[in-house]
């Protein structure tokens, strides 16, 4: 059979990936805090026809000979890069200006994310929206955030994430909680779990630093949407899409020249 055939399929299915990568990316366009992927291909290995050779005595060198196998998947990356910041006027919604991300838990791990749409649940405690717990920074109530619905009044979110309350007679309650920021040395190594979070990896590398230190700030009643660029998705996908249909006119080339070969015989 003919390498490029294989060739031909081996490119079919990378491109597969690659459109299966996209359609995912323009399905999550308006999720709040959601990360892009990105697919890469790389050549697999040449078949060595002939070696390269030395210069030697009145003859100068010869390159080597290989014919390429075809090609396969090298990265499906997460572009970890900042989404747009939309603001909501809910003091509840918050978004993060640099590299940091919020840490919540479901009684057993902890999870991160990008999204900061959160909510109260009916004993005050700070939650998102599958009810996953916000973590503070301190290790108080199981590090839960509180905004007791008895002895509130009113709440502001600092930069700093601090969790300002103010209590029924007017003043501000002693020791504000603070919301706790995660970072990590490489958040590309982040591995996403489905519902906006992310699990750490040992390729991530939590970074354990004083607390939110070199995380950013927090901007409170706003969102950070998806980092996703429809142009640039359409874009890739009309390439991907000729790219398919090119590997298959490589099978169908090599398919009409097989048929060649076997009409030989009459």
């Amino acid at each position: 059979m003919l390498r490029s055939m294989y060739s031909g399929i081996s490119g079919m299915k990378n491109f597969q990936t690659k459109l299966d990568v996209l359609g995912n990316n323009i399905a999550n366009v308006n999720t709040y805090g959601y990360k892009k992927g990105r697919t890469t291909f790389q050549d697999l290995v040449s078949q060595q026809v002939a070696g390269a050779t030395a210069p030697a005595g009145n003859r100068g060198g010869v390159n080597a000979k290989q014919v390429g196998l075809g090609s396969q998947i090298g990265t499906i990356d997460t572009v970890q890069t900042a989404g747009s910041i939309q603001s909501t006027g809910r003091p509840l919604d918050l978004a993060i200006s640099g590299d940091g991300y919020f840490v919540v838990n479901d009684g057993t791990s902890d999870y991160y994310t990008r999204a900061g749409n959160f909510y109260l649940d009916k004993d005050g405690y700070l939650v998102t929206g599958d009810g996953l717990f916000v973590k503070s920074t301190s290790t108080n109530d199981n590090g839960r955030i509180k905004i007791d619905p008895t002895t509130a009044k009113s709440y502001s979110i600092g930069s700093n994430g601090t969790v300002n309350i103010v209590g029924l007679n007017g003043n501000m309650l002693p020791n504000p909680q603070t919301i706790k920021l995660a970072k990590f040395a490489n958040n590309e190594g982040l591995q996403k779990a489905g519902g906006n979070l992310f699990t750490n990896t040992p390729n991530a590398g939590l970074v354990t630093t004083p607390a939110n230190s070199g995380t950013g700030t927090l901007i409170s009643s706003a969102l950070e949407m998806s980092n996703v660029d429809l142009s640039e998705e359409f874009t890739d996908m009309i390439v991907a899409q000729r790219g398919f249909q090119a590997n298959t006119r490589i099978i169908t080339t090599s398919d009409e020249i097989l048929q060649e070969l076997v009409n030989l015989k009459r």
